[in-house]
């Protein structure tokens, strides 16, 4: 039997374990990426281990979340980011560079190379054929040291791709068809590798879409083969000398395969609040909105916007819609402006914004009170626009052109395929690295503003834990329910004072309880339903809870990143071995769980005894991450092994 294209590169890059599904194995990482918001404090643990220099073949730092820099707290960590950089041998891309996924896969991604990032939408990567995985900003910190990424060896999931995309049908609406089927649970420890001739047909933009939408499905990452098409784009950014053939063998095997024909593919929307909340816009057309938001990592490539301006070019903006158009690069945004792309959407009434994830992560442009927001990025999560009453649906790039001229969502399909705009992309791309700023070859002294922590540490593991359940809260919690992103995120390398918002949305009273109950020497633990962690891999939804005491957390079933990060910083993730008994467990409900250390240390099974009931939970963690546990963390671990 032969291998999947994902186990070609994984067995190339295999150090320990065996790689045989549902195993743990740990594999080398050539490159790492972090942006801002989460790269802080993953750069501030580098630095606690003590290592001179990065050990990759190249890590890149972003600015690209929090540019509005609003206040001096992202400016002063933003320099710091820079210095912190020069002096380690980390690649720093400046604000108004663009978006970590998108910049990287322009000017940095290798096909069948290995990408960490502390973005959970790292696996764009895949769209140029790597292994790219978004994790927690402290496992990104040891890969950069040279430590190995611990993952399950994955099952893998086969899209078989036929035919091809009708005019007006996107690759967002493929993506979009696949969250349809697979939804966003129940896909943990999986792979989607895309096959077929169909492939073919796709341009390694639309298939960094589909890779990036992947995250949604709670895999562990998404990747498309590296083909001539790849090699095209790469020749295009003048870094052909970094593309390799990565195809999957002809016997190659699957645990599951979907077939997809994509002259099928319809225009799709993701209604609130999820993405997998899937409709074919046929069935809602004509529904009015107030706001159409076009860019973010997963739609702002050239021929996204290429597309964009074509459809508005001549026209105006319907006078109840605010547009906003926000480039994913300045390598796209300096194109753009130079083929008068630009000022056709300028013309048109739309609003520029820089190159920045902005609106995506609530950072500016919050649709108004109970409004109908359209946006082609990838998350449509309650209140995560800053409006809690804010209706966001996900969509294409041409779907929300449209939309925007007619004031109601308009399907595509009932436009003429001959007026689809014919985009080809470019031979050669407009190629200006002067913003991404190399590493130092000389020391430099790194800026340290008043915003910038130490990052915090847990005590090892105590063999009782005692305290009190001090929040219940239901399905598919997020980690913006957890930590709100938007506007706290300028605290992100101040964990006292962003720990003050923990749960800010669901319970603004939680921090401080917690805090008051750790004060007092009594821990917190959190009840959660199903898909607990989904979304961003911002490990501050694990941090931020340790630090006011949080050490247990109990739920049906856990997100993949976030259940890593959650061990990652000392607490213990529990699944109810009956999902029953999340009914009888209330907040305010008192708990122990003696013996915890030989519990965690030999076995699955954990006992917590809750308002005097011995409830049995299961601990789903490799003999790894038991030690990191029972030592309090992995910074913990890792400085005890380094010494």
């Amino acid at each position: 039997m032969g291998d999947s294209a994902a186990y070609k590169i994984l067995r190339e890059h295999l150090v320990e374990g065996e790689l045989v599904p549902g195993n743990e194995i740990g594999i080398r990482i050539d490159q790492t990426l972090t942006q801002d918001a989460t790269g802080t404090m993953a750069y501030l643990q580098f630095e606690a281990m003590n290592i001179p220099r990065v050990k990759t073949e190249i890590s890149v730092s972003y600015v690209d979340h929090n540019t509005l820099q609003m206040g001096f707290e992202n400016a002063d960590d933003h320099r710091y980011l820079q210095t912190m950089n020069a002096q380690y041998g980390i690649y720093h891309s400046k604000a108004g560079n663009g978006i970590c996924h998108q910049v990287h896969l322009e000017r940095f991604g290798r096909p069948g190379a290995t990408l960490l990032g502390s973005d959970s939408h790292t696996p764009t990567g895949g769209g140029i054929g790597m292994i790219a995985i978004g994790a927690g900003g402290l496992d990104v910190a040891v890969a950069m040291g040279g430590g190995p990424f611990y993952l399950t060896a994955p099952r893998m999931i086969n899209i078989s791709l036929t035919g091809k995309l009708r005019p007006w049908v996107s690759a967002k609406d493929v993506i979009h068809t696949v969250l349809g089927i697979l939804t966003t649970k129940g896909n943990v420890g999986a792979v989607v590798e895309y096959t077929g001739p169909g492939v073919k047909t796709l341009s390694v933009p639309e298939r960094a879409t589909i890779t990036n939408m992947g995250a949604e499905l709670g895999v562990t990452t998404s990747l498309f083969p590296s083909d001539s098409v790849t090699l095209g784009f790469l020749k295009a950014q003048g870094r052909e000398k970094n593309w390799e053939e990565i195809l999957p063998d002809p016997d190659a095997t699957y645990d599951r395969t979907i077939d997809l024909d994509l002259s099928t593919v319809v225009p799709m929307i993701a209604c609130p609040h999820s993405p997998d909340n899937i409709k074919k816009i046929s069935e809602i057309k004509g529904m009015a909105i107030d706001q159409v938001a076009i860019g973010s990592c997963t739609n702002s490539s050239y021929k996204d916007l290429m597309i964009v301006a074509s459809i508005l070019r001549g026209k105006k903006v319907h006078p109840a819609v605010s547009l906003i158009v926000a480039p994913g690069s300045k390598q796209v945004f300096e194109m753009i402006a130079r083929n008068g792309a630009l000022a056709d959407m300028v013309a048109s009434g739309a609003r520029i914004m820089e190159s920045a994830c902005g609106f995506c992560i609530g950072a500016g442009q919050a649709p108004i009170t109970g409004g109908v927001s359209l946006r082609t990025n990838n998350r449509n999560f309650e209140g995560r626009s800053g409006t809690d009453s804010g209706k966001v649906y996900l969509l294409s790039p041409e779907a929300a052109a449209l939309s925007a001229l007619v004031g109601a969502l308009v399907d595509p399909l009932d436009v003429p395929a001959g007026d689809y705009p014919a985009i080809k992309l470019p031979k050669s791309f407009l190629i200006d690295d002067s913003m991404i700023i190399p590493p130092s070859s000389s020391p430099v002294e790194i800026f340290r503003g008043p915003n910038i922590g130490d990052p915090p540490y847990t005590d090892p593991l105590g063999d009782t834990i005692s305290g009190v359940i001090g929040l219940k809260v239901g399905d598919k919690i997020t980690t913006d329910h957890i930590m709100p992103a938007g506007q706290r995120l300028k605290y992100r390398s101040n964990i006292p004072a962003y720990s003050r918002y923990v749960y800010e949305n669901v319970d603004p009273a939680f921090s401080r309880r917690a805090l008051e109950n750790k004060n007092r020497g009594v821990m917190t633990a959190i009840v959660g339903g199903q898909s607990y962690g989904q979304g961003s891999s911002r490990e501050h939804a694990a941090i931020c809870p340790m630090y006011l005491g949080v050490r247990v957390i109990m739920a049906k079933s856990f997100e993949r990143i976030h259940s890593a990060n959650l061990i990652n910083f000392g607490i213990i993730p529990l699944v109810f071995k009956n999902e029953s008994d999340y009914e009888r467990i209330n907040t305010g409900d008192s708990f122990t769980a003696s013996g915890l250390i030989g519990q965690v240390s030999k076995g699955n099974d954990v006992l917590v005894e809750i308002a005097g009931v011995e409830y049995l939970f299961t601990l789903l963690a490799s003999e790894r991450q038991r030690k990191i546990l029972v030592d309090g963390g992995l910074l913990n671990f890792t400085r005890k092994n380094i010494s």
